[in-house]
């Protein structure tokens, strides 16, 4: 009894702090570690993080003058809107660790400020309405209204105005072709942003694996650019007039580098400045209808249901596919690899 005293003496500043927690997960929410994922989602045409952060703002507005009422009521409008999302990951497979700690947070705070609704104490046929609490608002001439309301909204709004999408795409249309490296029975996919740091660190660091792979003259490798970041379809364009212009290895692997380079020492975003960085670093292209292999890079990614960088498929039949996440188990895929090629005769 004493804990539960001790929280309500002091569930304003928790919920503060909670709220402030949550805010910070959201502005961390671009970073990833060992794989970048992709999920993203907008209200209205707001990006989703944005609304989060300002959603939690105003909560602290609100309980730092002590307007319990409306922190309640904004607290039950955020689990339905969870209850949406919560759906939505579950229907598409796919979980962003940061909004499943953000919905924590929201509902620890409802938690900390959960009332016993006096309406129970009337009327116990009711308490299926107002489980969740009630909420009062005397300046509107507003009494006991049960919280269940405010979540129901929630859910409502954001079921009619939320748009998601888990597949990237590049949006283009026709057909083409994707440049690859290399001829043979087995074949490696290596699907990347240029803008994810552990993308890059795993393509530094299997360069001379998959040059031994090439080597072996029994195994395709193809490179595909996720566009996760906004600019990634710029750096996969040039990518492209690269690899037409010059369609070797060794000037793939380079270019692949010095894109890698430019997205994240650089952080360069606009095509003009993007050029300027591949002349400066004597980098060849010539140009071509992009927008047909545009097309079949987005229908690589959508049949190989993509939502994670880096991500290596190697495909050892038609029956045999693998699929490898993070640069951890990629690296461990491709050395497997080298090591079953070894064991296959020679025609």
């Amino acid at each position: 009894m004493k804990f539960i005293e001790l929280i309500k003496k002091y569930r304003n500043a928790i919920t503060i702090a909670l709220s402030l927690i949550s805010i910070g997960i959201m502005a961390y929410y671009d970073y990833c570690d060992t794989a970048c994922t992709y999920l993203k989602g907008d209200i209205w045409g707001i990006d989703l993080k944005w609304v989060g952060i300002a959603y939690m703002s105003v909560i602290i507005i609100f309980a730092a003058f002590k307007q319990m009422s409306f922190v309640r009521a904004l607290l039950a409008t955020g689990l339905g809107v969870e209850v949406y999302l919560y759906y939505f990951q579950i229907e598409n497979e796919i979980y962003c660790p940061f909004c499943l700690a953000f919905s924590v947070m929201l509902i620890l705070s409802f938690l900390i400020n959960y009332e016993v609704p006096s309406a129970w104490r009337e009327n116990r046929r009711r308490m299926w309405l107002y489980f969740l609490g009630e909420v009062s608002f005397p300046m509107f001439k507003l009494n006991k209204l049960p919280l269940l309301l405010f979540s129901i909204l929630g859910y409502l709004t954001v079921l009619f105005t939320f748009s998601g999408s888990v597949t990237p795409s590049f949006a283009q249309v026709s057909t083409g072709a994707v440049p690859s490296l290399g001829k043979g029975p087995y074949e490696v996919i290596m699907f990347a942003d240029y803008f994810c740091p552990p993308c890059r660190r795993i393509d530094t660091k299997a360069e001379p694996l998959l040059k031994e792979l090439l080597a072996t003259n029994k195994v395709k490798i193809t490179f595909v650019d996720v566009p996760f970041s906004k600019a990634t379809p710029i750096y996969a364009k040039y990518y492209l007039y690269a690899a037409n212009a010059d369609s070797g290895q060794d000037n793939i692997l380079h270019v692949r580098n010095i894109l890698f380079e430019a997205a994240q020492n650089r952080n360069i975003q606009t095509e003009e400045a993007l050029i300027a960085y591949l002349k400066e670093k004597n980098i060849s292209w010539k140009t071509f209808d992009e927008k047909t292999t545009f097309t079949m890079l987005s229908a690589i990614i959508k049949e190989n249901s993509i939502r994670n960088t880096p991500t290596c498929v190697i495909k050892y039949s038609a029956k045999d596919v693998k699929k490898f996440i993070g640069d951890d188990q990629i690296w461990d895929g491709l050395t497997k690899l080298k090591s079953h090629l070894v064991t296959v005769k020679k025609p």
